[in-house]
């Protein structure tokens, strides 16, 4: 008797590990921290802008899984405090903090296996929030602040180490807009690369 109740708990309980070892992949918080490298602009007069940390939150929802694809729906959310800003323009913008928002398409390979690569694409708000001082030191008199449209796309790899835990390194470029660099000759488009690690937490 007490080996078929034994029997039936430990059936019970592998039953119950397996549930949260496939629920586990149903939706996925990741935390991450990177950068974004330093950027030079083309236009005339040359403008550069300095590397910065990037705090990423992201939340993905599992859809479709199979067996060497899943599809997640996510939402991404960026935000870098300062980037500093040189020119030979003195009236130029001093530096400026970016936050982009960005719903979109993951899909990982392999979903099951201790690694999976993933690839990425979304779309969604960017914030810029321009510094008040100019480089020369004046009053910048351009908005504080500047919303864009912003393009997002990437690939990267996700590391199970744990039951609901795994690591997460990706590569993203936002395309946006550019901010207010108060250069009239600056403006267009602008590649926002950014390179992160993050830590991910799965649950049902």
């Amino acid at each position: 008797m007490k080996a078929k109740l034994t029997l039936l708990l430990f059936a019970a309980l592998a039953a119950v590990c397996f549930a949260q070892e496939d629920s586990a992949h149903k939706n996925e918080l990741a935390l991450g921290l990177g950068g974004l490298p330093a950027l030079s602009r083309s236009d005339t007069p040359r403008l550069d802008t300095g590397s910065g940390v990037a705090f990423q939150v992201n939340y993905g929802r599992r859809f479709f899984k199979g067996r060497k694809v899943a599809l997640y729906g996510e939402i991404n959310a960026l935000a870098n405090p300062l980037r500093d800003v040189s020119s030979s323009i003195p009236t130029a913008t001093h530096d400026f903090a970016s936050l982009y928002i960005t719903p979109g398409i993951r899909v990982k390979f392999l979903p099951t296996s201790r690694i999976s690569p993933y690839a990425l694409v979304g779309g969604g708000y960017a914030d810029y929030q321009q510094s008040t001082t100019r480089i020369d030191g004046q009053p910048n008199s351009v908005s504080r602040e500047l919303a864009r449209g912003v393009f997002d796309f990437g690939a990267g790899v996700e590391v199970h180490v744990w039951r609901f835990v795994a690591l997460r390194g990706e590569a993203r470029d936002f395309y946006t807009g550019s901010p207010a660099y108060s250069i009239a000759t600056v403006s267009g488009g602008q590649h926002n690369a950014v390179a992160a690690d993050a830590l991910v937490l799965g649950w049902h």
